[in-house]
């Protein structure tokens, strides 16, 4: 034990132990490496170990600043597309402000603790750093400040379980219930409204997504090229042409003899289902190699914003599209389905798949190449983290209150300007998305064990005052914005369910929830939704931790 009061030992066991219990599954829900850090570093703290606040303030303008990065381009991409959805987000943050403010004037809550409350039923840990950073503002005492510093991170240990718990089960099971859906069902029936053949379902990871097949021209021969692929909505391409003893590639206008081969290449699916437009399937002829790459390119074109993926084929020259295919989209980090009608927006990573000249010059009308290098711009990386802790020393005088930024809200303001330049110049400032995550994950962690151990020799006496109404708080503050949000969507705004559920999972910042729901829907279409509510969440909530301290002070006095 005497190792424990070790502090850099303390911290790698808080991160080792807590990551291994966040394994634990509870039902759907799976409890997380950041909440199980806190547990763990709780219990450590007992002991009376404590670590470096320069360390801990440290790792969060590290994690915050990640996060803005991540969320920038976005953030400003759902502002300047509407924020149709992102009312969801107001109503989470509108409902959950209420509820706090009310349960601090019921049960007498400190600034600490309803900071705390805000944090783990909104299932947002970034509050837990940006609500400390302000009670350090306070002009109390430092043991007072630390006492609220301390319940503040109890109180989140509380309330982020039940308040996750409550979330997944509200979205995977209640939700659907209410809206007297079969989730998995109507996933499938809105991917097909999207585009996607009615068969399609996700691949399995030992299958190939784009394959070429070889048919004899059957009855296709009379067409051109151009019509075939017409006819089949452009979803296959005629790679090549045996024509007798000649193989060659088809121009659109060359017109299909009854006695040609035709290799065909597109998604498994599609190539498949173009079988019946052909004759019988031939063996694919030797030496026929097509030069094909894979290649990931940043969107960061205005009109490109809002547009459909089918239009992108439409929208550009037919020598340049034939062939072309959008294997795969990646926003804020997340898959979602590249489907003939998923909406596009600015800062999406395409993954473009096809004839290896035509996906280059794709590239360059899209936007940029990711970067190919893993090396991170430190020199950007410093001046951004250096521009969020300057913005974070300004402060203003409201109503009696001074309100700051701070470090989490400068860090994360830069953290979105900064991730939006990227999009713009991805020459510049590169943060690769493996390194952000590191940096979130990590950051996170440090700060949250900081906290945690901190906080351990006060916690037990929180946990006595307060005994069980935490977590039925937890609970109750958690699905009562949710609930909210569904009869918003369902009643008032006629969401698609499967974006309806995704939109609130976002609203709640929660990854674990969006898991569950893609597990439970069969597909990845809620994640459409989630993402516009995650951005814009992970932006609105952190702020807010002053803001809750603040109310909750004044609601005290």
């Amino acid at each position: 034990m005497a190792l424990l009061t070790d502090p850099v030992i303390a911290l790698f066991v808080c991160l080792g132990l807590g990551h291994l219990l966040g394994r634990v599954r509870i039902g759907p829900v799976v409890l997380g490496g950041v909440c199980g850090t806190l547990f763990v570093a709780l219990a450590i703290g007992q002991l009376g170990v404590s670590i470096s606040a320069d360390l801990r303030n440290t790792a969060f303008a590290l994690f915050i600043y990640a996060l803005g990065f991540s969320a920038g381009p976005q953030f400003f991409a759902n502002i300047r597309g509407g924020w149709r959805y992102g009312i969801f987000s107001i109503i989470e943050v509108v409902c959950v402000l209420a509820l706090v403010a009310g349960a601090t004037v019921i049960f007498g809550f400190d600034a600490g603790t309803s900071a705390g409350l805000f944090a783990g039923a909104a299932t947002e840990s970034a509050v837990v750093g940006t609500a400390s950073e302000a009670l350090g503002h306070l002009a109390l005492p430092e043991a007072e400040i630390l006492q609220l510093q301390a319940n503040t991170a109890t109180a989140y240990s509380l309330t982020y379980l039940f308040g996750l718990v409550a979330i997944v089960v509200f979205t995977t099971q209640i939700a659907p219930m209410i809206l007297r859906i079969n989730l998995r069902e109507e996933a499938a029936a809105f991917a097909v409204q999207l585009g996607a053949v009615e068969e399609e379902k996700d691949h399995p990871e030992a299958l190939t997504v784009f394959v070429g097949r070889a048919f004899a021209a059957g009855p296709a021969a009379g067409m051109t090229v151009g019509d075939f692929e017409r006819s089949r909505n452009r979803t296959v391409f005629v790679e090549r042409v045996k024509r007798g003893e000649e193989v060659f590639s088809p121009p659109g206008d060359v017109l299909i003899m009854h006695d040609d081969v035709l290799i065909l290449h597109g998604r498994r699916n599609a190539v498949v289902a173009a079988a019946s437009a052909v004759g019988q399937e031939q063996l694919v002829p030797a030496g026929i190699s097509v030069p094909l790459a894979r290649r990931e390119v940043i969107v960061n074109r205005s009109e490109i914003n809002g547009m459909h993926v089918r239009d992108l084929r439409d929208a550009a020259p037919a020598d340049m599209a034939r062939g072309l295919f959008v294997e795969s989209i990646r926003r804020m980090g997340q898959t979602i389905p590249a489907f003939p009608k998923t909406v596009l927006q600015r800062g999406d990573i395409l993954t473009l798949y096809g004839p290896e000249a035509a996906v280059e010059r794709a590239v360059k009308e899209l936007g940029a190449p990711v970067a190919a290098s893993e090396a991170t711009d430190f020199v950007v990386l410093g001046l951004g983290v250096l521009t969020g802790l300057l913005i974070g020393r300004f402060s203003a005088e409201i109503a009696g209150m001074e309100l700051t930024l701070g470090t989490g809200g400068g860090a994360l303001i830069a953290g979105l300007a900064f991730g939006w330049l990227n999009m713009r110049r991805p020459r510049h400032g590169n943060l690769p998305t493996a390194a952000a995550g590191f940096m979130k994950d990590f950051g996170l962690a440090v700060f949250i064990a900081a906290i945690g151990l901190g906080a351990g020799p006060d916690a037990v006496t929180l946990v006595m005052e307060y005994g069980l109404i935490l977590p039925v708080l937890g609970v109750l503050v958690s699905a009562v914005p949710a609930f909210v949000s569904l009869l918003v969507g369902w009643k008032l705004m006629k969401i698609e369910p499967p974006i309806l559920l995704g939109i609130i999972a976002g609203q709640h910042c929660s990854t674990p929830t969006i898991s569950a729901l893609v597990g439970q829907a069969g597909n990845s279409t809620p994640v459409i939704g989630y993402t516009v509510t995650y951005a814009i969440s992970n932006v609105i909530l952190p702020l807010l931790g002053p803001v809750v301290v603040g109310l909750s002070r004044a609601l005290g006095s």
